[in-house]
């Protein structure tokens, strides 16, 4: 196992999941506005070990690992954060959907790997829109204030059924292709 700047850099935005957690329990006015900023300098560590990976040439097997699980746990940390804050079936519905998928493709991607068929299960382009619906949607669900009059709350609901709704469509297509690959031998 290689410790190199990616993976430090992965390893921070694991650092940052606990920091945030206190952060957003912390009785204090601006905490949503702190926890918004800790989420987004997440969301640029997330990018930046992958660029720098590939640009640095430092990829290593234990960074592909650590990177998507760096990202499920702040994913399902902060959706579980936000429905208890503001618990409601309209949004536990989704944030279960959303983190239900993550576990299920994860669970998928590691069998489809042992069985050698890692690549019938990559990432698609359906996935990276899930994605940024989900992370803009938990980012402004996080900050939850109005911005000149626009209401950020209820654009973060918005995209999460967005995200949800990705969810299920590039859940079934994994699914889809894991089958077609296994009904294959």
């Amino acid at each position: 196992m290689e410790f190199n700047i990616p993976t430090n850099i992965t390893l921070l935005r694991i650092a940052l999941i606990p920091l945030l957690t206190v952060v957003f329990y912390l009785p204090w006015a601006y905490s949503n506005v702190a926890c918004t900023v800790i989420y987004i300098i997440a969301g640029i560590t997330d990018w930046l070990d992958g660029y720098l990976a590939r640009k640095m040439k430092m990829e290593t097997p234990f960074g592909a690992f650590l990177d998507p699980v760096a990202d499920k746990l702040m994913v399902a940390m902060v959706l579980v954060l936000i429905v208890q804050q503001q618990a409601s079936p309209a949004l536990a519905i989704p944030a279960a959907i959303i983190i239900g998928r993550e576990i299920t493709i994860a669970s998928l991607r590691e069998w489809m790997a042992e069985v050698g068929k890692r690549a019938y299960v990559q990432v698609s382009m359906l996935a990276k829109w899930k994605t940024t619906a989900q992370m803009l949607s938990i980012g402004f669900l996080l900050y939850r204030d109005d911005i000149g009059g626009i209401p950020i709350n209820t654009l973060g609901y918005i995209l999460l059924y967005l995200a949800s709704i990705l969810t299920l469509w590039s859940m079934i297509n994994y699914l889809r292709a894991a089958i077609s690959a296994i009904a294959e031998e």
